[in-house]
């Protein structure tokens, strides 16, 4: 009867990228990276060798990391997330520095996060600011099930929820937002992206809402000012060669200050612009 392979063995048989394959293999021993390097060479069992190549199988065929492991860590939070929701990725961390920024730690402040699918937006904004007080929306009623787990889990009692299309969502006695901040699909219809990689399990409506992709920011943006307070903030993120027709349309809207931000990657990803004399932060 043949040895268990070893966990450093099972990891080179997946046939996945090492970071992918640890993530699933420290997943299926509920135990952490470090552990594996701590424990390389011991046996593992051939159940739990059965069930990391079952999710290594599923991850070749494309589905994302996180919807397979059930969890994906976004700012200073872990986000549950299922294909209900898109994957929370490090650009839309921009978003949320961004944010941050205009949103002082010291007063109550006034938040909208429009399209909040697993509610990463909101729920960072909500824990790095306790003061503020956060409406998530999404036109998805099993994103919303997945965000509002998500601030249960994380003890967040700072965040409201909306069922509804981008500001038809609000409550007629929703207040005027110090600061509204979305991550919108904007990924132009027939984009060869959307037929690629993780994309193909995501949901098609939270990546793109067809056209040239801009349709959803055109609302966002042109909605804003009427919701912001004096000095309020409009955050939003968009494509990798969007910023020029972003920053059109907040000009458009009669935003000023407006202020593109970059990835880690090094390309424009979040665009901020302000309402009245005098801007947060």
């Amino acid at each position: 009867m043949a040895e268990p392979p070893s966990v450093s063995r099972a990891l080179g048989r997946s046939g996945l990228v090492p970071i992918d394959a640890q993530i699933l293999l420290a997943h299926v021993l509920g135990v952490d990276r470090a552990w594996l390097v701590a424990h390389a060479g011991d046996p593992l069992p051939a159940d739990r060798l059965d069930a990391f190549l079952a999710l290594a199988k599923r991850r070749i065929a494309g589905e994302p990391v996180a919807y397979l492991v059930g969890r994906r860590g976004f700012h200073a939070i872990e986000l549950e997330v299922t294909p209900a929701v898109l994957v929370p990725r490090p650009e839309t961390e921009t978003l949320v520095d961004l944010a941050l920024e205009r949103l002082p730690p010291d007063r109550d402040v006034a938040v909208l996060d429009l399209g909040t699918g697993s509610g990463a937006i909101a729920l960072a904004i909500a824990h790095a600011r306790p003061r503020a007080r956060v409406l998530a929306t999404d036109a998805s009623p099993a994103a919303l099930d997945v965000a509002r787990a998500n601030a249960r889990r994380l003890g967040l009692a700072n965040v409201a929820f909306a069922g509804g299309d981008w500001y038809d969502a609000l409550p007629a006695d929703a207040p005027a937002f110090d600061l509204i901040a979305s991550n919108p699909p904007y990924v132009a219809y027939g984009d060869p992206h959307l037929d690629a990689g993780d994309l193909v399990h995501e949901p098609r409506l939270a990546l793109t809402p067809g056209g040239d992709g801009l349709d959803a920011l055109r609302v966002i943006i042109a909605g804003a000012p009427a919701r912001l307070v004096a000095g309020g903030t409009l955050v939003v993120e968009h494509g990798y060669d969007q910023a020029d027709d972003v920053r059109a349309l907040f000009e458009a809207a009669g935003f000023a200050a407006i202020v593109s931000r970059r990835d880690l990657a090094g390309i424009p990803r979040a665009m901020a612009g302000g309402v009245g004399d005098e801007t947060l932060g």
